[in-house]
């Protein structure tokens, strides 16, 4: 059974967020610890309560499409549906203007964290939501936002993305969807793929957000636009009015996901869909990354959650079976004793909590370039920036890792889909492909966020380390070894920034080693926020302040992910400063 990791959370949120300076940003001025500690307490009962219960039901029951071309989910989706809608969790972190709570990206990501380990398929049409709610909230007009936000935050809608054609993937310049201007709205023909939630019946209606060209669009990227199509047009007193002409063709067979409905939607069967321009004409890509970037930052959240729930799913199982007597233990021990079993899910506590730092800390730097209104130069929008492929691509990566793992200390058991550790497993495959593969985030990170500005933005990360590491090394004699090393990698790290630069002029070698060097700094960055926490943990037990236990298993964490997690940062630079000119001598052809 999930039980809602609240306690770390907290302590993540004050003592390396800095609840504090987010509450100080203009609008926030209600964020206290009081207050989030009830929204964590809340939020975790409904995941441990309604969610986590339908996983595994779900998982095996999938969704099915009808004769009809509706969609039906698997039982109780509806009413844990209707149970998150009625408690206010959908647009948690949504401007109150038009019905959300106004809560900062940091907290609402805590929560996001709970619905998405307790029940990953479910939670994934509210993570689509929030993201079209966040798109119109940007790009929108007054009319728009006033017509489809507050049916959005309340739940009673819900939305989507719509990129993928079966042609397009990645390339979206080979988009071929169609927008013909029809009066004060367009009328929109095309077929799109891939598109999660996309029908279904737990909201009464459904706004799917297309790209699509117009006629006299330019050719590639630059002439794509974005559409606001609803299932059903809304009426003028903000009503659901008659059936738009989208259709869902087939919903897709998964390998992991079950649950959640993903269908082929066909635009435009017999007039064309009506569809209303969301932002300016051929500026479409760059209203959608605003969905996408938050998009990606929430998928590197899911492969934190998925691990999560993976590892207390090892953790139950190795606290109860029985098998053999551990080296130096005593007869009757469960295999947590044995030494093998205690690395692994050491390890793997270490890493989930590193990753959980750095997701709530990304959030704030979110909150910050969010509410900063220009005051910092843009320094936490770049901080934000740098973060969010770092996040996505090494949370998600290290997410097959550590659910493999968890199938691991069940030994034969895991493999059987009775014991249900395999379906995580499985739930967590998707993660590094979609909203972006781990080699998207990997150029995303070379090529925008460190060649173009000549490794600024990644230098200014790599200072603050060393400074955060001298307040380390102040905390306790015990913290100077974990400061000493996290400057070693840091050093390291560094390095590998430079022969990065050094590669500039050969586009191929520089994207030959992006994932490598996003791995590097995911690595990096989850020890930096493992120290911090290692100190914070340190000063709070100096005072008498927070669960002792708690705390001391802390500080052993860090010593855990310094020991086995860390060291991944010279093995990485060493493949960004090699693996270009081995690359280079292998010919395609010979594979």
């Amino acid at each position: 059974m999930y039980q809602a990791p609240v306690e770390d959370m907290k302590f993540t949120l004050r003592y390396l967020v800095g609840l504090e300076r987010v509450a100080a940003i203009p609008g926030m001025d209600m964020v206290s610890e009081d207050l989030v500690d009830a929204v964590l307490e809340e939020a975790g009962k409904l995941a441990v309560d309604v969610l986590a219960p339908l996983n595994h039901s779900g998982d095996i029951a999938g969704s099915r499409r009808n004769d009809d071309g509706t969609v039906s989910v698997p039982d109780g989706f509806v009413d844990a549906w209707k149970a998150m809608a009625e408690g206010g969790w959908i647009g948690l972190n949504s401007s109150p203007d038009y019905g959300g709570q106004g809560l900062p990206q940091c907290v609402s990501a805590a929560v996001n964290e709970m619905w998405n380990a307790s029940n990953m398929s479910f939670a994934l049409c509210q993570l689509l939501t929030q993201g079209a709610i966040h798109a119109l909230e940007v790009v929108g007009n007054e009319e728009q936002k006033l017509t489809y936000l507050p049916k959005l935050n309340s739940g009673e809608w819900t939305g989507t993305m719509n990129l993928t054609e079966p042609q397009a993937g990645t390339d979206l310049a080979s988009l071929r969807t169609m927008a013909t201007p029809n009066g004060d709205h367009y009328r929109i023909k095309g077929q799109k793929i891939y598109i999660t939630y996309g029908e279904h019946e737990m909201s009464e209606n459904i706004i799917h957000l297309v790209l699509a060209r117009t006629p006299d669009a330019p050719a590639g990227v630059k002439g794509i636009s974005l559409f606001i199509v609803p299932k059903y047009l809304a009426n003028p007193d903000g009503s659901r009015g008659v059936r738009n002409d989208v259709q869902c063709l087939s919903i897709e067979k998964k390998l992991g996901i079950k649950a959640s409905p993903t269908a082929v939607l066909q635009y435009g069967q017999n007039d064309g869909a009506i569809g209303y321009l969301l932002g300016e004409e051929h500026k479409g890509l760059d209203c959608m990354f605003l969905m996408m970037n938050s998009a990606r930052y929430d998928v590197g959240l899911q492969g934190l959650a998925i691990s999560d729930r993976a590892y207390q799913h090892a953790l139950a199982y190795t606290r109860d079976r029985v098998q053999g007597t551990p080296l130096q233990g005593e007869k009757g021990q469960p295999i947590l004793n044995h030494p093998d079993v205690l690395r692994l899910m050491t390890t793997m506590k270490a890493e989930i909590e590193a990753m959980r730092a750095l997701l709530l800390v990304g959030g704030g730097a979110l909150d910050l370039a969010h509410g900063s209104a220009g005051d910092d130069d843009g320094f936490w929008q770049e901080r934000a920036n740098l973060l969010i492929p770092i996040i996505k691509g090494w949370m998600t990566e290290r997410s097959l890792v550590l659910t493999s793992d968890a199938v691991q200390v069940h030994g034969g058991m895991g493999f059987i889909e009775e014991t249900g550790a395999a379906q995580h497993y499985r739930d967590a495959r998707i993660l590094p492909i979609y909203e972006g593969t781990t080699a998207i985030q990997a150029n995303d990170l070379v090529f925008r966020k460190t060649l173009r500005d000549n490794g600024k933005a990644v230098r200014r990360l790599l200072t603050d380390i060393r400074k955060d590491m001298d307040d380390v090394a102040s905390a306790g004699e015990n913290l100077v070894t974990v400061a000493t090393e996290m400057n070693e990698a840091t050093k390291t790290a560094e390095a590998a920034l430079e022969a990065l630069l050094a590669r500039a002029n050969s586009p191929r070698d520089a994207a030959s080693v992006g994932v490598d060097f996003t791995m590097l700094l995911g690595y990096l960055t989850g020890g930096w926020q493992m120290a911090r926490a290692s100190a914070a943990a340190g000063r709070a037990l100096a005072v008498g302040e927070g669960a002792p236990d708690f705390l001391r298993a802390k500080q052993a964490t860090t010593n855990a992910y310094m020991a086995y997690c860390l060291p991944e940062v010279d093995k990485l630079a060493a493949k960004v400063w090699k693996g270009p000119d081995a690359l280079s001598t292998m010919d395609p052809d010979w594979l």
